[in-house]
C-alpha cells in the first residue's frame, strides 16, 4: 500500500504539472494563465479536471481540426477560380485619410481594396426583403444564400417558395443554414427546403449520435448572392420580426445592405468556401465579369475560429487606433475584449469623438447586465453612450472619420470575435459614411444618454448581479 500511495501521489503531481504547463504555454492572457496554474497546483486532482472541462479552448482546436480535414480534401479537388476580374485599388492614389485607414486592413488581412462598387443601406425587413425576393425572382444563373436563421414563418416561406421557383427555372440554388440557428423555428427550414426540392445544407449541426456537440462553432454570416453580381449582406436574419409594418409581437430593427459590383463576387467566393467546408462538395459558379457600378472601395473580412489569428478583433482595434476625428458604434451586444476598450479610451484621450449606441432593453437580459458593468469606465473617459428606445435594435455598424464604414454580421462580443464564423465589409466611401452618420445621429437624438450617476446609483444587489454576469462575458 505504501508503494501504491507513492505512485498515486506521483500521478497526481504529473497531472497537476501537465495541466499547469499546458495553461502556461497556451493561455495568451497572463492573468488567466496564472489563475489556472494556481488552481492546478493547489488542487492537484480537481484543478486539472476543472481545467480540462473549462480551461481548454476546444473551439479553436475543433475548428482547426475541421480546417485541416477540409484542406486535405481540397488537395484532391480542383480549386474554384475566383469569379471576379482584378479590381484591386493601388492605395497610393487614395486620399490621405483613406490611405491611413486602408493600410490597417491591408497589413492585417493582406488583401487589397476592390473598387467599382455600390453599397446601399436597406432599413429593416420592410426595405430589404422585397428587394431580396425580387432579385431571386430575376435570377438567371445562380442563387447562393447563407444565413444564421431562416424562420419558417410567413416571410420565411416566401423566401423558400422563391428559391423553389428558381430551382424549377434551372437556376443553381444552394442554401446554407447554421445547424443551431435553424432550431429557432419549427418546422425546421432544412426540412421544408428539402421537401420543396431546394438543395440545402446545415453548417456543423449538433448531433447526439455519433456525439458531435459543437454549440460554439456557429456560422453567423449573412450572405445572398444572385448571378454573381448582386449581393446582400449585413446583420439581418430572415424572419418576420424584422417586418415592422406587420407589427410582430417582438419587433427587431436592423440594417442590411445591397451590394453591386466586383465585391459581390467576393461574397460569392466566401459562400463557395463555406459550402465546401460544410458539405465537402466544391461548386464552380460561372465566371462572370462584373462591371464597375459605383465609387465604393470595399474589402471583405472573413473571420472564424478556424483561423490562427483573430483578424476581426485585431482589425477593429487597429481602425479605432487610427481614427483622428470620430468613431460611432452601433451594436446590439457590447462585451468587447479589454484591448478594444482601451483603444476606445485612448482615442477619446487623443481628442476623437466617440459615441456608442446600445439597445435600451436587450433581448438577452444578462448580456445587458454584464454590459452595464463596463460602461462607467468608458463614461469616465468622456465617451458618449446612449440607450436606444424600443424596439430592440440588432444593427451592427462602425463609422470612422466620416469616410470609413464597417458593416456585417459581427457583434462586439467574444462570441462574434472569437467563437463564430463571421463576415464583414470594410467600405471606404464618404457618401455612404455621411448617409449612415445621419441615420446614427437621428437615432442618437431619440436615445437616452447613459450617465455615471445612473450607473453609480444602482443598488448593491444590482451592481453585484451585473458584475457576476460580466465574469462570464467571454462565453455570452
Amino acid at each position: 500500500m505504501h508503494v501504491l500511495n507513492w505512485i498515486g501521489l506521483l500521478l497526481l503531481a504529473a497531472l497537476a504539472l501537465g495541466a499547469a504547463g499546458h495553461a502556461l504555454l497556451r493561455k495568451s492572457d497572463p492573468r488567466s494563465a496564472l489563475g489556472w496554474v494556481g488552481v492546478c497546483l493547489t488542487f492537484p486532482l480537481a484543478g486539472p479536471i476543472l481545467y480540462i472541462l473549462f480551461g481548454v479552448n476546444r473551439v479553436r482546436r475543433s475548428a482547426s481540426r475541421m480546417r485541416k480535414e477540409v484542406d486535405a480534401l481540397s488537395a484532391d479537388v480542383p480549386q474554384a477560380v475566383p469569379s471576379y476580374p482584378s479590381a484591386a485599388i493601388n492605395p497610393t492614389v487614395l486620399h490621405h485619410a483613406f490611405q491611413r485607414l486602408e493600410r490597417v486592413g491591408h497589413n492585417i488581412l493582406g488583401t487589397a481594396l476592390v473598387g467599382g462598387n455600390c453599397v446601399e443601406p436597406l432599413c429593416n425587413g420592410d426595405e430589404a426583403y422585397p428587394v431580396m425576393l425580387r432579385a431571386m425572382e430575376d435570377a438567371r444563373h445562380s442563387i447562393y444564400l447563407t444565413t444564421y436563421i431562416l424562420d419558417t414563418d410567413n416571410l420565411g416561406l416566401k423566401f423558400i417558395d422563391a428559391l423553389a421557383r428558381a430551382v424549377h427555372r434551372g437556376v443553381d440554388v444552394r442554401v446554407l443554414i447554421d445547424g443551431v440557428g435553424e432550431k429557432y423555428s419549427w418546422p425546421r427550414a432544412s426540412r421544408v427546403l428539402t421537401k420543396k426540392g431546394v438543395p440545402n445544407a446545415l453548417f456543423i449541426p449538433p448531433r447526439l449520435f455519433p456525439p458531435d456537440l459543437h454549440f460554439n462553432l456557429r456560422n453567423h454570416r449573412k450572405v445572398l448572392v444572385v448571378d454573381g453580381s448582386l449581393g446582400f449582406t449585413g446583420g439581418m436574419n430572415i424572419s418576420q420580426k424584422h417586418l415592422l409594418h406587420a407589427k410582430p409581437p417582438w419587433p427587431v430593427t436592423d440594417m442590411h445592405f445591397i451590394v453591386h459590383g466586383p465585391v459581390a463576387n467576393l461574397l460569392q467566393d466566401t459562400f463557395v468556401d463555406d459550402w465546401f467546408f460544410a458539405t465537402k462538395e466544391r461548386i464552380y459558379p460561372p465566371i462572370l465579369f462584373t462591371e464597375p457600378t459605383g465609387d465604393c472601395l470595399c474589402r471583405t473580412v472573413v473571420d472564424g475560429p478556424n483561423f490562427d489569428e483573430d483578424y476581426l478583433k485585431t482589425l477593429l482595434t487597429g481602425i479605432i487606433s487610427a481614427a483622428t476625428s470620430s468613431i460611432r458604434i452601433m451594436t446590439p451586444y457590447f462585451l468587447p475584449p479589454r484591448t478594444f476598450l482601451s483603444a476606445l479610451k485612448s482615442a477619446r484621450y487623443r481628442g476623437v469623438t466617440v459615441e456608442i449606441l446600445l439597445p435600451g432593453r436587450n433581448n438577452i437580459p444578462f448580456v445587458h447586465w454584464a454590459t452595464r458593468h463596463i460602461l462607467e469606465d468608458l463614461l469616465r473617459a468622456g465617451i458618449n453612450i446612449a440607450f436606444q428606445p424600443a424596439p430592440f435594435s440588432h444593427t451592427k455598424l462602425m463609422l470612422v472619420d466620416g469616410c470609413y464604414v464597417h458593416l456585417g454580421s459581427a457583434n462586439l462580443d467574444s462570441r462574434s470575435l472569437r467563437l463564430n464564423f463571421e463576415l464583414t465589409l470594410e467600405v471606404l466611401d464618404q457618401h455612404l459614411a455621411i448617409q449612415l452618420t445621419r441615420h446614427f445621429d437621428t437615432i442618437m437624438a431619440k436615445s437616452r444618454p447613459v450617465t455615471r450617476q445612473e450607473l453609480s446609483g444602482r443598488s448593491l444587489p444590482v451592481r453585484l448581479r451585473d458584475a457576476f454576469f460580466w465574469l462570464f462575458s467571454p462565453y455570452l
